[in-house]
């Protein structure tokens, strides 16, 4: 037995095993400390990064056609020919998740050590975000669809605790719920999809269904990817239902850094990556994929240029960028898909972090017109924030440019020219947004008005920022001189596909068009928000001042508003007006309390004639008499 079979099932047991343990803490009043249960959680998900780089080490160095540790905990589900087993399968993709994973959710653990000991309950907080972590790596472990869905379930319900964690709040609560309610519509798409599968195929494990997909029906196998599309959609926040990412922001920000880089929204890319061989054979799931990946980029990225809320405008970054992975898949680069998830991790990880720091030193405000000059008050998050600013806008030497220009030169070498000029547009747009919030919240003068600060507003804890800015900056490397090798070590189903051999000066001309594009997003926000920036007036007149940015970007295209007359709206009538004042109250608790009020009457009735009174008594015989004869004389009577 390998050294990886072994370690393979207490990768996602640690962190499971430390969230059970705070959460006894939780329940029954026992206590560690707030700093020791940071210290214990980080310590789980630590041991889990290491666990997870000695697989990944034996992986890379094993034979290409030796690359897959399947460990088989225990027999599941047995029935007649069908069999389904709770088993694990650490191969190259798998590998790589869990390092990301594992690595960006250990430093959003420490960061959170420092960030969050001033929140009510933190050992729940920390029970959360351990399983959290341990059910995202039991989603990319899983050896078949089965023990991934409980994965995918478990991911949504933590998103829900932690969105919510701050429960003292209705708008959290409300946020909460929402993203439960909303994840739920893709997971019935999932659910879908794994029932076919089982119809199609007769087996629901990877490594027997994909290697028949070219065999079966090309209309099922396409449904079945049309099916798990809706899956992805709902995880991974795209269009129409990204809308639950936008209010993660009601939990604590390290929650948000983790839900939007590492775990809940990648959860979606990796499932169409991980089933690639199924939407390789079906045009329609294929095309569908790339469709809604550059809707939803194109759309999130000009809607983020037009929000004033810090959170939410790196929240739709974040719905942009999966975007782009998804747009990555819909021109079949899967590898380069997975190569901009990893990059994108820590960039994004990283921006989420430097906003906690931006509202820590802010005393919770998140407007950007009310920030400026913070560049001098946090130095530390100033230079991790430029440099998570430049990757996520592809400038080089930084990660992003390397991801980033391999998913517009695999669209560019494929002729797939929409699909590259969405990504050249979305490329434009988000550099222009990041640039609008560099200028804004770090450049210029201060103008948050009523806030003191001290020499240095930063967290209790930075050095997470540096390793993640570190991270930023030299793991898109590993794509150098292409990414082809990442593809065949992830066997991209497509990466063998033959294309016409394209000579570097045409590769390379086309990145410096990409780089110039970015520079020039960048240079134009200089330009238009520099002089935002250099604004003195506070934050409450600064707020009520329009902007030069397209006003209907703010409304974020009536999409919210549309789910709230066409959605809420009438679900809000249907729940409160017809079914709990009309069916509940009146009828179910209507019928309850009549029937309970009409036996009291009866009783009440029934008692004046056990009163204990004689004369009562003989009062009543007598009319009893007197009535039984008027009823004979009456009848006698009516007989003639």
């Amino acid at each position: 037995m390998s050294m990886a079979s072994r370690l393979l099932p207490l990768i996602p047991l640690i962190p499971a095993i430390s969230a059970l343990v705070l959460t006894w803490l939780t329940w029954f009043g026992g206590s560690i400390g707030r700093a020791r249960a940071g210290k214990l959680a980080s310590g789980a998900v630590g041991v889990s990064l290491i666990l997870a780089a000695i697989g990944f080490a034996e992986i890379a160095g094993s034979p290409p056609d030796a690359r897959a540790v399947t460990v088989e905990l225990f027999d599941w589900i047995s029935l007649g020919s069908f069999r389904a087993s709770a088993a694990l399968v650490l191969d190259p993709l798998a590998s790589v998740m869990t390092l990301v994973i594992t690595g960006v959710g250990f430093l959003v653990h420490v960061y959170s050590v420092g960030y969050v000991q001033k929140e009510h309950d933190v050992h729940r907080y920390f029970a959360y975000l351990n399983l959290l972590t341990a059910f995202m790596l039991l989603l990319v472990l899983a050896e078949n669809l089965l023990v991934l869905f409980v994965g995918w379930e478990g991911v949504g319900l933590c998103c829900y605790l932690l969105v919510g964690y701050r429960c003292q709040k209705r708008s959290a609560i409300d946020a909460g719920m929402k993203a439960f309610v909303i994840d739920r519509v893709g997971d019935v798409g999932l659910l879908a999809g794994i029932l076919m599968t089982f119809v199609v195929f007769g087996t629901v494990s990877f490594q027997e269904l994909l290697p028949l997909a070219p065999t079966k029906d090309t209309t099922a196998v396409g449904i079945i990817g049309v099916l798990f599309l809706v899956g992805a959609i709902g995880k991974s926040a795209q269009i129409p239902l990204h809308v639950w990412l936008l209010d993660t922001v009601e939990g604590p920000p390290p929650a948000s850094a983790l839900i939007q880089s590492a775990t809940v929204v990648t959860g979606g890319v990796y499932l169409v990556v991980r089933t690639a061989a199924l939407f390789a054979e079906s045009p329609l799931a294929f095309g569908l994929v790339g469709a809604f990946g550059a809707v939803t980029a194109l759309f999130a990225a000009a809607v983020a240029l037009a929000q004033d809320d810090l959170r939410r405008a790196l929240a739709y970054s974040t719905v942009s960028q999966v975007g782009y992975m998804f747009l990555a898949c819909g021109v079949g680069a899967f590898g380069a898909a997975v190569f901009h998830l990893l990059t994108h991790a820590f960039g994004k990880a990283l921006l989420f972090l430097c906003a906690g720091s931006v509202l820590h030193a802010m005393a919770g405000r998140t407007d950007v017109r009310g920030m400026g000059g913070l560049k001098e008050k946090l130095p530390v998050t100033y230079r991790t924030f430029v440099i998570a600013t430049l990757g996520l806008t592809a400038v080089p030497p930084f990660a992003g440019f390397f991801s980033g220009n391999q998913i517009l030169w695999s669209a560019f070498r494929d002729r797939d020219f929409l699909m590259w000029g969405t990504g050249i547009v979305v490329t434009f747009l988000t550099a222009l947004y990041m640039g609008r919030l560099w200028m804004l919240v770090f450049e210029g003068r201060f103008r948050g008005s009523g806030i003191e600060m001290g020499p240095s507003g930063e967290p209790p804890v930075t050095w997470p920022l540096l390793v993640l800015a570190v991270g930023s900056v030299g793991i898109g490397f590993i794509g150098i001189p292409h990414y082809s090798a990442i593809a065949s070590f992830l066997a991209d189903p497509l990466a063998a596909t033959t294309h016409e051999a394209a000579s570097l000066a045409a590769e390379g001309s086309l990145v410096l068009l990409n780089v110039a594009i970015a520079a020039s997003g960048l240079l134009l926000a200089r330009r238009v928000y520099r002089g935002e920036a250099s604004s003195s007036r506070p934050a409450a007149e600064e707020a009520v001042r329009p902007e030069p940015t397209l006003g209907w970007l703010r409304g974020r295209f009536g999409v919210d508003a549309l789910y709230g007359r066409a959605l809420v709206r009438p679900l809000l009538f249907l729940s409160r007006t017809i079914l709990w004042r009309g069916v509940d109250r009146t009828v179910i608790d209507g019928g309850f309390h009549g029937s309970a009020r009409l036996i009291r009457a009866g009783s009440e009735g029934l008692r004046l004639f056990q009163s204990g009174n004689l004369r009562l008594y003989l009062f009543v015989l007598f009319a009893g008499v007197v009535a039984m004869l008027a009823w004979m004389m009456l009848g006698a009577r009516w007989a003639f």
